[in-house]
């Protein structure tokens, strides 16, 4: 139980008591304290009046004193006008404690029956995986997981853009400039090699524009299943997923299900007749499909060329429907940049005319471009943050911070290279969702790295410190408990009191899949720690009780801190 809804239940008891009156639990309006009032928590006065006949001080005053002679974890209250602030005691603290020790799943909200689907990464296989791609990767299965711990069952998918002229691009120029190139002929990850060809195209275009006129011959080729061209195209694919197989795991990401363009892009044309029939579509005298939007203050949307070949919208009703029909859907997520609002809005808006109920449970979650000090990236331009390169500079970045901390002599260097990594991929994960996925953001990989301050590295450190006390601790044959009423110092219950909103916090993040959220709950928590070792005794401590108590509450820290960074997909390591 919340602090807020166990003064929200003796409320009502009070009131009850001293008036006659039975409200509901709803009506008792409870929230954190300002900070310039003395005490926790402050009940809201005002909506209760009608019921005391009484003013609002006086009403306060009395509720108040019923509540500290009657409920022992209530300490102390003031009354100042319409708001009750009241203290809650020791013994509130101490119990909540002991909760939260108690339960294993703290932090996992119960089931809520719902599914939801979230697709993210989405790549084009024409080049590698790049620092856009890399914010949607992190973005998307960190908000999956967040979703799992606020109770629901997720679906990761992504939907990757396999065909089209920007595959046919790179495989023109493979054909014409590479001399059969392959990965193993010159040692490059095969996405890579693809997106070699697709820069060497766009020289190639500026050269002799009329080159565009081939790859669009190829593309019909590949549609009409031109044995030649489809066999190239398989070979050239597969090099890229391979590629991309490799940084997915790098990074640690994982898809439930997997969708392909080639297998998708004419799902939704029997969507289009079905817009066609029921009149909200319209044919031009050209043969192309549109839906009018206009009197919706948009514009008219094509659905099907001239020429009866789709478009990535028709593809996009048509995906939407095969979901929500195979998967039963309570829900739809879209992890897409923010140069995509205009699409989605008009993804759900046609979904809506033809009928769907559930297009309103469709939700893009648009998120800021990553740019460099330089500028933005520009793939055909080969001018990109590639997303291996950028993997293999955070881990250099930690190898060196790490070597100049000078405390790593007793690892193995297979134990080094691990922890390496870790601490790469934790600064690279944390600098990127510690921003509100809806901001533009700046990456600078120094600045993520840094071992102080709001970094993931900042974290870690916490955890491998309070993992080093443990060992100590373990080594001298002492472990953590809670010996019932001990007493907690100020900074204790200031430890207990972020711990116990870790839920609330999940619960909120969730709400406005915000992983920025949890985030920035975890340094605030590491932050509180340190400000606690600085300033306690926890091995020199002679009391044995309090010993045991701090080992417990440090313990306990660590488990909230590892469940807080698993949301971010970022590992804790023991030592550092």
């Amino acid at each position: 139980m919340t602090p807020e809804k166990f003064i929200a239940s003796k409320a009502v008891e009070a009131v009850k008591a001293i008036y006659g009156a039975e409200l509901p639990e709803s009506m008792m309006q409870v929230g954190v304290t300002r900070k310039e009032f003395e005490g926790d928590y402050t009940l809201v006065v005002f909506p209760l009046l009608k019921t005391t006949h009484a003013a609002p001080a006086a009403t306060g005053t009395a509720i108040g004193e019923w509540l500290t002679a009657n409920c022992p974890e209530i300490s102390s209250f003031n009354a100042v006008q319409g708001f009750l602030n009241l203290s809650l005691s020791n013994l509130f603290w101490s119990e909540t404690f002991e909760g939260i020790t108690a339960d294993k799943d703290f932090g996992q909200l119960a089931p809520t029956g719902r599914r939801v689907m979230v697709e993210f990464s989405s790549p084009n296989t024409n080049k590698p995986l790049h620092l856009g791609h890399v914010r949607n990767n992190l973005l998307g299965s960190s908000v999956s997981d967040l979703l799992k711990a606020a109770g629901n069952e997720v679906i990761k998918t992504t939907l990757v853009n396999d065909r089209g002229v920007h595959i046919c691009k790179s495989m023109y120029a493979w054909q014409k400039r590479f001399d059969g190139a392959t990965p193993e002929s010159t040692g490059k990850k095969g996405d890579h090699l693809v997106g070699d060809c697709y820069v060497e195209f766009a020289k190639m275009e500026k050269e002799n524009p009329a080159v565009l006129d081939d790859v669009h011959e190829m593309l019909v080729k590949w549609e009409q299943g031109d044995p030649e061209v489809r066999s190239l195209w398989q070979m050239m694919n597969q090099w890229v997923f391979d590629g991309f197989d490799q940084t997915y795991k790098a990074l640690g990401i994982t898809f439930d299900k997997t969708y392909y363009e080639h297998d998708t892009y004419l799902l939704g044309k029997e969507l289009v007749q079905k817009g066609l029939d029921m009149g909200v579509f319209v044919k031009d005298p050209d043969g192309s499909v549109w839906c009018d939007l206009t009197a919706d203050g948009l514009d008219r949307k094509l659905l099907l060329r001239s020429d009866g070949t789709s478009v990535y919208m028709t593809q996009d009703l048509g995906t939407a429907e095969r979901r929500f029909a195979e998967y039963k859907l309570d829900s739809h997520i879209y992890v897409v940049g923010d140069e995509q609002n205009y699409h989605f809005q008009v993804l759900k808006l046609v979904l809506a005319k033809l009928g769907f109920e559930w297009a309103s449970q469709i939700y893009h979650l648009s998120y800021g471009m990553v740019e460099l000090p330089e500028g933005k990236m520009k793939s055909r331009e080969g001018t990109v943050v590639d997303a291996d390169d950028l993997i293999r500079k955070m881990y250099e970045e930690a190898k060196a911070t790490s070597e100049e901390s000078g405390k790593l002599a007793e690892l193995s260097e297979e134990e080094k290279d691990r922890l390496y990594h870790m601490i790469g991929l934790g600064a690279l994960k944390y600098f990127i969702l510690k921003v509100d996925p809806r901001k533009k953001m700046l990456f600078n990989p120094k600045e993520s790295i840094d071992f102080n301050g709001n970094t993931g590295p900042f974290i870690q450190y916490t955890h491998a410190r309070i993992c080093s006390i443990l060992r100590k601790a373990a080594a001298q044959g002492l472990e953590g408990c809670l010996k019932p009423g001990l007493e907690l110092s100020p900074k204790e219950i200031r430890l207990v009191k972020i711990i116990n909103i870790y839920p609330q916090k999940v619960a909120e993040a969730a709400e406005a899949f915000s992983p920025a959220l949890i985030a920035n709950y975890a340094y605030d928590l590491a932050k509180e720690f340190n400000q606690y070792y600085h300033e306690t005794q926890i091995l020199k401590e002679p009391d044995q009780d309090v010993l045991r108590m701090r080992l417990m509450l440090i313990s306990t820290l660590a488990s909230v801190l590892r469940k807080a960074m698993g949301i971010l997909g970022i590992e804790l390591p023991e030592r550092m």
